[in-house]
């Protein structure tokens, strides 16, 4: 239920800076915009039933890349599951937010073969998470070239899509995200059920931000 104090801190904040500092009226639009757009991101990158990192961990790892790359394990699947050393070398690099590292480990796992489905899916997240979140050519090369090699596969669509999210483009992530879940086989009822769940909160989010036209709503 963490998504719900994230929610109350947010109402909290923006309570403050209207009434404590007084913001011009004007700008409250854009304010609540901002908000609503971190709580998106913060709620669909989450992922409660995923199992945590260990408690171990040191200070200076990367905690956001921890959700990335179990997010990525789990949509991947043992069929498509890369056994390349560089692609466990470039998690370990990314754990601790040392993207560029992880990202040459992971140009010479595609490097070595081309059709390595995971490895050219986690350098998609490496150089998205090396330039700050922003979505380069590069990444999308990427993810493409891993959407390519599994077509029905959702991971390339759902990283892509909370990439366009962070940037605040809510409807083509969207539009992203159920095309990933419609292009899905059956096989796999848990990477079903991971992408039916995010679909349904950005859906949710939209709707209640009135972004979302009134026939295009969750049933």
């Amino acid at each position: 239920m963490t998504w719900v104090v994230a929610i109350i801190l947010a109402l909290v904040a923006f309570a403050v800076a209207a009434l404590v500092f007084r913001m011009p009226r004007q700008t409250w639009t854009s304010l609540g915009a901002a908000l609503v757009f971190g709580l998106a991101g913060y709620t669909l990158q989450a992922s409660p039933d995923i199992a945590g990192a260990p408690k171990s961990q040191s200070t200076g790892d990367y905690e956001d890349e921890w959700q990335i790359i179990d997010s990525r394990k789990l949509l991947v699947g043992e069929r498509q599951h890369s056994n390349n050393e560089s692609v466990l070398m470039a998690d370990a690099f990314a754990r601790r937010g040392q993207f560029e590292d992880a990202a040459g480990f992971l140009g010479h796992a595609v490097q070595d073969n081309p059709r390595d489905f995971e490895a050219w899916l986690a350098l998609g997240n490496a150089l998205t998470e090396q330039a700050d979140g922003v979505l380069t050519q590069a990444a999308v090369y990427s993810f493409r070239q891993a959407n390519e090699i599994a077509p029905t596969n959702p991971a390339p669509g759902y990283f892509l899509g909370l990439s366009l999210i962070r940037q605040g483009r809510m409807m083509e992530a969207r539009q992203v995200w159920r095309s990933a879940l419609d292009d899905m086989g059956e096989g796999d009822s848990e990477a079903r059920a991971f992408m039916a769940e995010r679909v349904e909160r950005l859906d949710s989010m939209l709707m209640q931000a009135g972004a979302l036209p009134a026939e295009e709503a969750p049933q």
